[in-house]
């Protein structure tokens, strides 16, 4: 429960400078929480108000952008810290914090930050550009670690039995990946080669896998979406079991198949805005089926087509009558929670794709089912 003097502390900082005759802080810390809160929240007067100096210039110099980015990161708890700073790149606009290499290296990576990395990556070049990458990594590092563990957990990490065998038999001996991890104990005199581990493959079949095609809308309001369909698509291309393929889209189409084993280039790739061609997409994507009855075509848009609807209906009924399945994700994340166009959704659930939202883990079950069939 709060003292009488720490909740008139709070009070004070809540209310800000124009508080200050009435509600005085005398601790130095709360005199500096005070400050950054105001460089920040004190925006909200306008330039005209903020710019006045009725006590004669004797306040403290003005703080630096990478000044309050210290002062915040030292003050506030981590939680406080990151809503101050995505309030500064939300609400306030301070991109200086993604325009300067030490400022940007001092942000606590996280998913806001590397949103906000993503559409801001077009203002950076050189060193800055470089360090917006290292954020990027660590980010996607951290999702990769999360997202792996809810696959494994899934009915698809079930299938995927291809990384090891139990049934040591000569049949599934890996020869090759044998002798490569055992080189270390060559013995030169003897020549001989000693085996510390043996390898056995996995027992499933390595061809004839089926072909997982993500098609993913970069348009601004999917940015969440787009960097979970990345990560997943990383995590997809090391299951034998699936053939990933990934393209992304607004008016034009970018296959980045190339990249589905590296989430880090595949999101410095994108480019977000811009018009929606659904259909086109879909288009490209169905040149890229070679096996309808193996092959999942998984849309993550919120269907807000750009161009026709009639050319969007068509395709994903050539899709669907090919054998191939078609999934329409309206949003692909954590979250689940979409905006879309409902319209369209329902139209496509009544040609026979399945709609909806998923977690990336609901996902990984959803194929695996779909696999079963």
């Amino acid at each position: 429960m709060l003292t009488d003097g720490a909740a008139l502390n709070r009070w004070r900082l809540i209310l800000g400078e124009n508080a200050g005759q009435q509600l005085s802080l005398n601790d130095g810390r709360l005199m500096r929480m005070d400050r950054a809160l105001e460089f920040l929240y004190g925006r909200e007067a306008g330039q005209d108000v903020r710019e006045r100096d009725p006590q004669g210039g004797h306040e403290a110099s003005q703080l630096t952008v990478a000044q309050w980015l210290n002062e915040v990161r030292v003050l506030f708890p981590q939680e406080t810290a990151e809503v101050l700073q995505r309030h500064a790149l939300d609400r306030y606009q301070l991109t200086e914090l993604l325009t300067d290499r030490e400022i940007l290296e001092k942000m606590e990576p996280n998913q806001a930050l590397l949103e906000t990395v993503l559409s801001l990556k077009h203002m950076m070049k050189g060193p800055v550009l470089d360090a917006a990458r290292r954020v990027v990594a660590r980010v996607v590092a951290q999702l990769m670690e999360k997202m792996q563990n809810d696959v494994r957990r899934s009915a698809l990490g079930k299938l995927d039995r291809t990384s090891r065998s139990s049934v040591r038999s000569l049949r599934n001996l890996d020869i090759q990946r044998t002798i490569r991890k055992n080189l270390a104990h060559y013995d030169r005199e003897s020549r001989r080669l000693m085996l510390e581990q043996v390898y056995f493959n996995g027992r499933i079949k390595r061809y004839n896998p089926w072909r997982v095609i993500l098609a993913v809308d970069e348009s601004g309001s999917m940015l969440s979406s787009v960097i979970h369909s990345a990560v997943m698509a990383g995590i997809f291309a090391k299951l034998p079991m699936l053939d990933t393929r990934m393209v992304i889209f607004d008016t034009a189409v970018v296959d980045l198949s190339g990249y589905v084993d590296d989430p880090v280039e595949a999101l410095m790739s994108i480019q977000l805005g811009g018009g929606t061609d659904i259909a086109g997409a879909l288009r490209y994507c169905e040149s890229l089926i070679t096996a309808p009855h193996r092959t999942m075509v998984v849309l993550v848009s919120d269907l807000c087509e750009g161009n026709s609807r009639h050319n969007l209906f068509g395709v994903c009924h050539d899709i669907l009558e090919s054998g191939a399945k078609l999934i329409a994700l309206t949003a692909l994340d954590e979250n689940a929670a979409p905006a879309y166009d409902r319209a369209t959704a329902q139209a496509l659930a009544g040609l026979g794709a399945h709609v909806g939202a998923m977690t990336p883990a609901k996902l990984a079950d959803f194929m695996a089912n779909v696999m079963r069939e």
